[in-house]
């Protein structure tokens, strides 16, 4: 089973639900579960109903375009700073894309209808669901771009960064076919450019788990686009503390 649910585990660690005013995390509290979710779980495809609202704990969930094809690629990426499912409380009831556990960790999740209810009940709520999904689409944008103008070696230097910091570890559950799917690149690039940062003493890399080895070095080897991730996220922390 993918899901298990636990008991007694502050939901405010996540950091949106953190900066909500006493009176509008009350609205949410009764109606919150927490659950821990392995990796490769998937909360739902594109199309599906979004029966459920997530703000994740720790951990990573991937939201992923799908084609015609049946080959997706990463759009944006959601860790305990965020929320995913959010727009179902403006009204929003299917999914447009796949979410997809990508580093197993813990959240709270609430019914979508007891979330709607309380994002027409109170302000603050209905501000964060529109202010998150600005960052969401700023995460695209970026990404869009990074996909486009830099090399894969760059990105996956983006990546292995982000993956850290929401693993909040220096090793990370991540296998090469994962990268290669995120990436919408082939494995072979991949396995190539992993083996140069481990030749360089960047990382280190055995079957289901990368190990930073030189952060600094892989800093200065990923794109400009972490970076401004980082920075979009500041942004968002500082807009939600003077809405506080």
């Amino acid at each position: 089973m993918s899901v298990i649910h636990r008991q007694n585990t502050d939901a405010l660690n996540n950091s949106l639900l953190g900066r909500l005013p006493a009176d509008a995390f009350a609205l949410l509290e009764p109606n919150l579960t927490t659950i821990s979710m392995a990796q490769g779980w998937i909360p739902y495809e594109a199309g599906d109903e979004v029966e459920y609202v997530y703000f994740p704990h720790s951990g990573m969930l991937s939201l992923l375009v799908v084609m015609n094809s049946g080959k997706a690629i990463e759009t944006a990426t959601v860790g305990r700073e965020g929320v995913v499912g959010a727009m179902a409380g403006l009204g929003l009831y299917s999914s447009m894309i796949r979410v997809v556990v990508q580093l197993p960790g813990e959240v709270s999740k609430i019914p979508s209808g007891r979330f709607r209810h309380a994002v027409n009940n109170n302000r603050a709520v209905a501000d964060m669901c529109i202010r998150y999904n600005e960052v969401l689409l700023s995460q695209a944008r970026i990404t869009a771009a990074c996909n486009a103008l830099h090399s894969i070696d760059e990105r996956i230097c983006r990546w292995l960064l982000q993956s850290a910091d929401r693993a909040e570890s220096s090793s990370v559950a991540l296998t090469q076919e994962l990268l290669s799917e995120m990436l919408g690149v082939r494995r072979t690039s991949v396995t190539e450019a992993a083996g140069k940062l481990q030749k360089d003493g960047v990382i280190t890399f055995s079957r289901g788990r990368i190990q930073i080895v030189d952060r600094a070095a892989l800093e200065s080897l990923s794109c400009e686009c972490y970076q401004s991730l980082l920075d979009q996220s500041a942004t968002l922390g500082r807009r939600s503390d003077r809405v506080r």
